[in-house]
């Protein structure tokens, strides 16, 4: 069922996507040291379970523990349980373990495609909204309303911009410290909240420095260095015809449909006269964060189909709105308007999303949360086994102990379809399906 008149997707955009392959790089500390728990967690799996359903699993897991903690404290400005800091960690580290296995999952089971690196990006790209604004939670952000603005739209960015990079030089890349690093660190922020209480952060190091200063300061220091790797490499050019991008369009061209996210957002918080964001931060980053998750899968989409990225998004209407009720001296409170948003961006992303995988999936002729059981590489080993068996039986040179002794041993290859050490030291947790 179509939820679009017409299709997103064109059959020469299909056509690039189907030929798409993943390219990753990554140097990061954690990847490497958590191979061998990501690894006996895959074995753990059911061979019928769907790649994309964990992606998903793990995704609802860290939505629904984030918003318990923002329906405690709405503002981020109040203490919450301590228990809810202690399952939002807890859902956060099940988020990331579930998003590493994926695609491990994809390979074990021969179900690799490009609609799974496509899913599995855009749901860390929802996923990078409620893990920001969590920590921000955890530690009473909302009392520095500026501060916090920064703290999720820099996550935001940053996703975006590592996108953005991919989209000009074809390969996604990650620094020693990155994205797994992140996470754990934020895991960290909430054990240390449900041990000691989200005051904590509140002590004073100094007369004028208080302990949760740190986290806005390895803020800037990691996202500077990151944004200085990733413009390194955009502005060195990207791997089209002249430089340009691998749809040959400029490497900055990109910019313009993530300002007109950040900037609206940033008007809209300044020039609010009922204080909108400070009295709501937590919805008014949601809504926001829906708008920028958006735009971030449109940008994969254009960079898996080699295609040109569109700068007007329907999503944009919905901080329009707030745009216009302010013009017009907020003929209705913006309280209300700013819920009419969230559902409005909400409701499209939903939608482009839905549309997007269904017309990938009649393309490639595969459901989304189902394999078939048992996977193709298992059928394909059995068929092989049993075509041996009859060749060897008939010619008289082997035994039934030994059939079966091969067989076992093929059945166990597949079980562990991640032994080699190159295919390991890749950075799982973007891996593709």
């Amino acid at each position: 069922m179509r939820l679009y008149r017409q299709r997103l997707l064109s059959s020469g955009q299909l056509r690039r996507l189907a030929d798409h392959r993943y390219s990753c790089s990554s140097a990061s500390f954690l990847d490497a040291a958590l191979q061998p728990w990501w690894c006996w967690l895959v074995a753990r799996l059911p061979l019928w379970l769907a790649p994309n359903l964990i992606t998903c699993l793990g995704l609802a897991v860290n939505v629904f523990t984030t918003l318990l903690l923002v329906w405690y404290t709405p503002d981020a400005k109040s203490e919450a349980p301590r228990w809810t800091y202690a399952l939002c960690g807890l859902g956060l580290f099940i988020y990331q373990s579930l998003d590493a296995i994926d695609g491990k999952q994809a390979r074990r089971t021969g179900t690799s495609s490009p609609l799974g690196e496509l899913f599995d990006h855009g749901c860390d790209s929802i996923s990078t909204v409620f893990v920001a604004l969590s920590a921000c939670a955890a530690v009473q952000l909302g009392q520095y309303p500026t501060w916090m603005f920064f703290q999720c739209f820099c996550a935001m960015t940053l996703f975006y911009c590592a996108h953005w990079q991919t989209y000009v030089s074809g390969t996604l890349k990650f620094g020693k410290v990155d994205v797994t690093e992140a996470q754990f660190a934020i895991i960290a922020i909430q054990m240390v909240s449900a041990i000691f209480g989200s005051n904590i952060w509140l002590t004073s190091l100094t007369k004028s420095i208080e302990l949760r200063y740190l986290l806005g300061l390895m803020t800037v220091i990691c996202s500077s260095y990151s944004l200085f790797s990733i413009f390194s490499v955009i502005l060195r050019g990207g791997v089209g015809k002249n430089g340009s991008t691998v749809a040959g369009t400029s490497v900055l061209s990109p910019v313009i449909p993530f300002s007109m996210v950040i900037v609206p957002a940033f008007i809209i918080y300044q020039k609010s006269e009922s204080l909108v964001y400070e009295n709501h931060p937590c919805l008014y980053i949601i809504a926001f964060g829906m708008v920028a998750a958006k735009v971030t899968n449109r940008l994969v989409v254009s960079h898996m189909t080699k295609s040109e990225m569109e700068y007007f998004d329907w999503s944009l209407m919905g901080p329009a709105m707030l745009f216009l009720n302010q013009y017009f001296n907020n003929a209705i409170p913006e309280y209300y308007v700013l819920w009419m948003c969230l559902i409005w961006v909400a409701v499209d992303l939903i939608r482009y999303s839905c549309q997007i995988c269904l017309e990938i999936c009649e393309y490639l002729k595969i459901k989304l949360f189902h394999i078939p059981y048992p996977p193709p590489m298992i059928k394909n080993n059995t068929s092989q086994t049993n075509v041996s068996t009859t060749v060897i039986e008939k010619n008289g040179t082997n035994t039934r102990s030994r059939l079966r002794s091969r067989k076992s041993q093929n059945l166990m290859k597949i079980v562990d379809t991640d032994s080699s050490q190159d295919e390991d030291m890749t950075p799982l947790i973007h891996s593709s399906k």
